[in-house]
């Protein structure tokens, strides 16, 4: 059945980009300080926060900066360190954001059974979880340390705040799975990134990134990426014998408006976060000239499909075991 796409009434909303560092290598430090920054910005009065990708335990920074061959270790203490879902850990952001009255999108290393995946969870303002969904596709060194997500969360969902879509990193360089999103009637987009990587180059094109699909969509981007202070980046060098330098600087983490506008000051270094108040409204008066699931669409012409089916290892064909079972009694009987 189709989800019902109700969309927020127009109104004001405070939201807070957030760039904040892991407790390098561990799963509960990392934990215990993303939930503290929760709880923090609650008494800010914000009511959506979006923290950076896979933040928790840390992002696989060692994958980029190291030989494959050589990285068992650093993969082995990273499928150690990530959290299932659901969990303790999950439980814990998820009281959180009910404590803090806030819809919380965040990204995780989620293992399930001997696989890691880039996930991200979004949990409501009433601390429940209503999206778990997994990176379609990892990123060039990514594809040695995650699985691949399917397309079952590729939608946007409801929430206190208003409908809200996800995606992570370069997941947003692919238009179709960007479309999805638009589609789906988004209001406020959580972009994730892992900051602290490729330097100004990375950070330039994460703001041609999120800004371009701020303007295509007609909704609010809150960006957010990660950092790395300089005892974390000389520890990943120590640990891989790798070099800093691709390990530095690449944040963007801003707030932008449905006509693509920057709200605020982006940060760019350090830990921290933007917060602004959005308005809904602004989400109208950018559709009424471009909408492009609706007058700034050809449906007839050029539409997208989705195979939303969830993904299954086993698919299970002929006679049931029961009656195969019942069948050969009663054929024994009459015999």
């Amino acid at each position: 059945m189709e989800t019902i796409k109700e969309t927020a009434k127009p109104g004001i909303v405070k939201v807070a980009a957030v760039q904040i560092s892991p407790v390098l290598y561990s799963r509960k430090g990392t934990v215990d300080k993303v939930v503290n920054k929760i709880k923090e910005l609650g008494k800010k009065g914000v009511q959506f926060a979006t923290f950076p990708e896979t933040i928790i335990p840390y992002y696989p920074y060692f994958s980029f900066i190291q030989a494959p061959y050589l990285m068992g270790k650093e993969h082995q203490r990273l499928m150690d360190e990530a959290i299932v879902v659901p969990s303790a850990e999950t439980q814990a952001i998820g009281e959180a954001a009910k404590q803090a009255n806030m819809v919380v999108s965040i990204g995780v290393n989620e293992r399930d059974g001997g696989s890691l995946y880039n996930t991200q969870l979004l949990f409501d303002a009433d601390g429940t979880l209503i999206q778990r969904r997994r990176k379609l596709t990892p990123t060039y060194h990514e594809r040695m340390v995650w699985g691949q997500g399917d397309a079952s969360g590729l939608r946007a969902v409801n929430s206190a705040v208003g409908r809200i879509g996800q995606l992570a990193c370069w997941e947003h360089y692919n238009p179709l799975f960007r479309y999805a999103m638009i589609a789906d009637g988004e209001q406020i987009h959580s972009a994730m990134y892992p900051g602290s990587f490729l330097g100004p180059l990375h950070s330039a094109q994460t703001e041609i990134n999120v800004r371009q699909h701020a303007l295509e969509s007609a909704c609010f981007v809150v960006c957010a990426t990660g950092w790395l202070d300089a005892d974390q980046q000389a520890q990943i060098a120590k640990d891989t014998g790798g070099p800093i330098g691709p390990i530095s600087g690449g944040c963007f983490t801003a707030i932008i408006a449905p006509d693509g506008q920057i709200i605020g000051e982006p940060l760019k270094a350090g830990e921290g976060e933007v917060i602004a108040d959005i308005d809904l409204a602004q989400i109208d008066a950018r559709k009424r000239l471009m909408d492009a699931n609706g007058h700034y669409s050809r449906p007839e012409l050029v539409s997208l499909l989705i195979d939303r089916t969830p993904a299954a290892h086993v698919h299970e064909r002929g006679i049931p075991t029961e009656y195969g079972s019942n069948q050969g009694q009663q054929e024994s009987a009459q015999a």
